[in-house]
Formats: C-alpha cells, structure tokens, sequence
C-alpha cells in the first residue's frame, strides 16, 4: 500500500470512529431526553419474581428490593404495592421476602420481570384513594394540559408536577395527606406526558422548557380563584417549580417552594442516566453535547437553577445521598447558602424521587411543618 493509500484509508477509520463516537454519544443522551413516563429509568435495577405467598413476595436479592419503606412494583401489565422487607421470613441467600400489601392489577408468577416505582396508587384519586376530583383542561402553551383537580376550602392551592420516569399517578402518594390538610390540588400532566401535547422536538429537556406549563397551570389556579399556590415538584418537576418561581409573570402569587429530589444539575443528571446505561466514560462528555445541541440546554443554566441568590419564597427540599440521578450535595449547597428560605430534610436508604416512599409519616409531618404557615 502507498502512502497516499495508507494515509486515505487512516483518515476513513478516524472519520468512522468519530462518527461513531458522535452516534454513541446521541444514544447515551436518550436516556435523559426520551425518558418515557412510567417506565423505570435506566438507574433503577431489573428484579425477578422468585415466588408470591399471602401477604408475601419474594424478590431477587438487590440493594433496591432491600430499601426500607413502600413502594409500587410494576411489571409488563401489573401492578403492586410492596411494604417491609420481612427478615424474619424464610428465604434463599439470593432473594428478599417484602410484605405484599395488595396487588392493584395483574398477576405475579416466579420468573416475572419487575421493578420497584414510586407510584403507590395507579388510575385516578376516585378509584386509587375514593376522593372525588374533576378532570380539568389547562390552557398550556402547546395546548390543553390535562390536570387532576382536588377541591380544598382553603385559598393555597397546591399545584403538584412530577418528574422522570413517573406520572402524575404519583402525586396520589401525599394526595389524601393534603387532601386532611383543606388545601385545593391541581395535579398537572405536562408537555410528553399521556393526553398533553407533544414537546416539538419529541425530547424531554429537563424543565427547561416544560416549566410553562407550570406557569399555565399558575395562571389557571389564580383564575379559578386561588389567591396563593406552593408548587410540590419531584425531580425534573421540581426543576420546573425553580424555572416558574423565578420565570413567571405571576410568581407574585408563589407562596413556596417543596422540592422532592430536584434535579439541579442537568449536566449531572444526564451523565448519571448515561453512566447507567453503560455508556463508557470516554463518551459521557459527548452525551453532555449531545444533549446540549439537541434539547437546546445551556451550560450556564445549570449554575442558574442551584443559584442561592436567586430564590425568594420560603423552600422545603426533601432528598438523600442515595439517589443516583440527581446529586445531593446540589440540595445541600442550595441549604447551606440560603439557611434564611431553605429547609433541607435528608432522608437515607431512598432512591431518586422516592423520599416519601422510604418513609412517608417523617415525609408528611415536614410537609405538614412547612405548609402550615403558608396556609
């Protein structure tokens, strides 16, 4: 082979390693960007049915099915709701026995692929938890957002926006909680989700933009007559809350902040989500691009959202050094700059999004701390 050969053939294979490397790194970026609702993110292991008795299930053996508190455990159509690990109960070196509280839909048979989620209840707050609601269209934006609308005889309304991986489903876990408390509740589906219009590009771009439909669903509250609202955000959906709060033109009426695991750092996230996927170290920084050139994210915005000076109203943040997609240290340093606005309340052994689940009386009694004054 001559040299000019040698040297065309060396910048093919360079040009194919580099396009390669720019595909790898667009993949890695999905697993943040498509995250779809309701399915399980890419941090939160596979388990296996290893056998069911009354009032019992018996899980493969893994730090996640080994997590204090109660959780949802969703498989391909069914669904249940998991209590404590039972320790005292009969079980191999490589399994878990939890107390099966009651199985909502569906079967579970050994062999059954399932994981754990946060969404305790499925369906609605009439069927799940026997509260009536009303079905209600936001004007958003990009077009009608379905909510869930819970009457309260107090003028707070709490408008409450999940996050990654989950639906609005999971705003039922502390529903009835703010339901004893009198206070009104809008639980909003926004752009992506299940009956809300699509996002232009198709992607999720981590509350950048998806935080008007917050401010929409702000907008609609003061209409129907709410005089002040607390945004409760998980994850992405606290995110959102941070961008409203900041962002809106009626953030006048913002009384406070509760934030479930917020994701503070996009950049973070992303690289968490990718790593999770398996995407070798040498690519998260063109997952990083990626993401960037894709969804539109700026850099100087993840600075922006954890930036102390920027809050105003009084903030609630609940979240752990377990999660592996949005880092606690960002909550951390958020509190410990801003001691005068913001509670942090840590909670251990939880993964992203799930600090109710871990423990959801400790969960409810801060909220309840927080609300209370804002009422």
């Amino acid at each position: 082979m001559g040299p000019a050969k040698a040297t065309t053939s060396a910048l093919t294979a360079v040009l194919a390693a580099g396009v390669a490397s720019v595909a790898a790194g667009r993949l890695a970026s999905d697993a943040a960007l498509k995250a779809p609702p309701g399915r399980p993110l890419p941090t939160e292991p596979r388990l296996t049915v290893h056998g069911t008795d009354p009032g019992r299930i018996t899980l493969t053996r893994d730090l996640a099915s080994l997590r204090p508190g109660t959780y949802g455990l969703a498989g391909d159509g069914s669904h249940a709701v998991v209590g404590p690990v039972l320790h005292s109960a009969p079980h191999t070196a490589d399994t878990v026995v939890r107390r099966l509280e009651r199985v909502t839909h569906g079967t579970f048979a050994a062999g059954d692929a399932v994981w754990l989620t946060p969404n305790v209840y499925v369906g609605n707050p009439r069927a799940a938890l026997g509260l009536d609601h009303a079905d209600v269209d936001v004007p958003g934006e990009l077009g009608t957002l379905p909510a869930w609308f819970l009457p309260g005889q107090r003028d707070t309304w709490v408008i409450a926006v999940h996050g990654l991986g989950t639906t609005r489903e999971q705003v039922m876990n502390v529903m009835g909680f703010l339901h004893s408390r009198r206070l009104p509740v809008l639980a909003l589906a926004y752009r992506g989700d299940l009956g809300a219009p699509r996002s232009p590009d198709g992607l999720n771009h981590l509350g950048e933009t998806e935080w008007r439909d917050v401010d929409a669903a702000i907008r609609y509250a003061v209409r129907q007559g709410a005089r002040r609202v607390v945004l409760l955000g998980w994850s992405t959906g606290a995110t959102m809350a941070l961008r409203a709060a900041e962002h809106s033109t009626v953030r006048e009426h913002i009384a406070g902040l509760a934030l479930d695991s917020p994701v503070l750092s996009w950049e973070a996230t992303l690289r968490a989500l990718a790593r999770a996927r398996h995407t070798p170290q040498s690519l998260l920084p063109l997952a990083v691009r990626a993401a960037q050139g894709r969804a539109g994210l700026h850099p100087d915005r993840v600075a922006e959202i954890a930036d102390p000076a920027r809050l105003a109203v009084p903030t609630l943040i609940i979240h752990g050094p377990d999660d592996q997609v949005a880092p606690w240290e960002y909550s951390r340093a958020l509190a410990r700059h801003r001691p005068d606005l913001v509670a942090l309340h840590t909670v251990p052994d939880a993964p992203h999004a799930a600090m109710w689940n871990a423990d959801p009386k400790e969960y409810e009694e801060r909220l309840r701390r927080f609300l209370t004054p804002l009422m």
